[in-house]
């Protein structure tokens, strides 16, 4: 296999591990504003562990489109338009999620509260859905002919597999969220946060583990089954970490295990980057999807120095929004008048 298109490949794979861990806890926090949260104060100090830092983690999403773009548009162009309804959902979804973050805020009325918070729990869920369902048929296949394109009517792709990954990644991103609350907040939140993870932990994680061991189970590596082994190892020690109490570790054991499943999908479905459901001979791989080396070398050298600058920012902003938040530190609503000169 030619060099740069396997590092191509991985970085995608590394950009949409990336979004899932930081979005994860982002849209899972926007899932908990209903049902979770109990007071007005309560569903203001959700918003504002994320507030920071939720449209610097949407980045990654728009880099993992892009990469795969630039780097393997035969991929792109199937992909993209085999799932395009379920694609205009998640757009849908990310736009409304993010115009309640910004206007919920500036709300008059309790009605008008309510319907951007019901915007903000519902474009979570639909996006979480949506990129899940959409990650789990890049690995398990699309009815794709010798063309790259859907066989079928415009939900073709509808199937179990993409229920799983759908439930998988909505499931993950509550319990991360639950995991990053626990280390965000303070005082009856953070106490909540922590039973309820304790409790919820192993049940919405098994999607997302099925997922990786129905990828895995499909092409059998050794190497695929070693990182399914870890993820379930790593997911064993942040449950018994939570029910220790011990948050830094269980959000940690979280992440470790997304990343360990993650890497056994892309690793037991390489070199195939998407697969037909048609006939194997219809694959595309990283070999008949890609650009060209001149294409895939200066992104590369732009990536080389672009990846180290985003996680710097990242990082930095994190260290700054460090601490702790409770509803002692959200001042009661007041009017705001404005003066138009």
């Amino acid at each position: 296999m030619e060099f740069l298109p396997t590092l191509w490949f991985i970085l995608i794979a590394v950009l949409w591990a990336g979004y899932l861990f930081l979005e994860g806890f982002d849209l899972g926090v926007g899932m908990l504003l209903r049902g979770f949260a109990r007071r007005e104060d309560q569903r203001r100090v959700l918003i504002n562990t994320i507030g920071p830092v939720w449209d610097g983690n949407e980045v990654w999403l728009l880099t993992a489109g892009g990469a795969t773009f630039a780097a393997f548009p035969y991929w792109y162009a199937s992909l993209f338009s085999a799932l395009y309804v379920p694609l205009v959902l998640v757009l849908l979804a990310l736009i409304f999620r993010a115009v309640a973050l910004e206007y919920r805020g500036k709300a008059h009325t309790d009605l008008a509260r309510s319907l951007w918070t019901w915007a903000l729990c519902a474009g979570s869920y639909v996006a979480a859905f949506g990129i899940g369902a959409m990650l789990t048929l890049t690995t398990t296949g699309l009815p794709l002919n010798a063309n790259g394109d859907r066989v079928g009517g415009a939900f073709a792709w509808f199937n179990g597999y993409a229920v799983l990954g759908g439930l998988g990644a909505v499931g993950f991103c509550l319990v991360h969220a639950l995991a990053f609350l626990s280390l965000k907040t303070d005082g009856d939140i953070r106490r909540r946060t922590g039973r309820v993870l304790r409790r919820a932990l192993p049940a919405f994680a098994v999607p997302l583990a099925a997922w990786a061991a129905v990828v895995v189970a499909g092409h059998g590596k050794p190497v695929g089954w070693a990182l399914l082994a870890t993820a379930v190892v790593v997911l064993a020690g942040a449950w018994a970490a939570a029910r220790a109490g011990r948050e830094g570790w269980t959000f940690i054991g979280l992440g470790a295990f997304l990343l360990s499943g993650i890497a056994a999908i892309f690793v037991s479905a390489y070199p195939v980057v998407l697969p037909s459901t048609l006939d194997p001979a219809f694959d595309l791989t990283v070999q008949n999807a890609s650009s060209t080396p001149y294409t895939l070398g200066v992104m590369s050298v732009v990536a080389a120095f672009g990846i180290p600058l985003v996680l710097a920012y990242q990082a930095w902003t994190y260290w700054v929004f460090r601490r702790r938040l409770s509803e002692r530190h959200i001042p009661a609503p007041h009017p705001v008048r404005t003066i138009v000169r």
